[in-house]
């Protein structure tokens, strides 16, 4: 949104197709850190060092594929010409989107999945604990 505002650039549908495109991009991001965490933490790691490394082992991966998006609409961000508005909406709010989400991604995705695993987590173990005897009888039985 800042991006665009400093271009005074309106929000058009092409500013918010370009938000989507980043969206896509930014879920990806988040959705490979905690699956390498996640992992982590089925292996037998501690939760926090599972994430640290996750978000490690991810974050050159994530920088370079931002790099290449946002320097793959670059074109569109300077465009002149015939449909050049509908471009520079695009280009600039991809641009700056894939900034701004890859910074906060690498941040505040392990975050949460902390948080979130800490708080869940514990609770979902012991059911599934609770669940495993009942389990175990039935598989027995038949």
């Amino acid at each position: 949104m800042i991006g665009s505002s400093l271009r005074g650039l309106p929000n058009d549908v092409y500013f918010q197709i370009g938000l989507l495109a980043t969206l896509g991009l930014t879920t990806k991001n988040a959705i490979l850190i905690v699956q390498f965490a996640k992992a982590r933490v089925e292996e037998g790691m501690e939760l926090i060092p599972a994430t640290l490394e996750g978000a490690r082992l991810r974050l050159r991966p994530i920088v370079m594929t931002s790099l290449a998006f946002g320097f793959g609409v670059l074109p569109l961000a300077v465009a002149h010409g015939a449909g050049a508005g509908a471009q520079m909406a695009i280009g600039t709010s991809v641009i700056g989107g894939v900034v701004t989400s890859t910074f906060l991604v690498t941040l505040f995705a392990p975050l949460f999945y902390v948080m979130i695993e800490s708080t869940f987590g514990k609770s979902r173990a012991k059911g599934a604990l609770m669940a495993a005897p009942s389990r175990f009888l039935a598989a027995t039985l038949t």
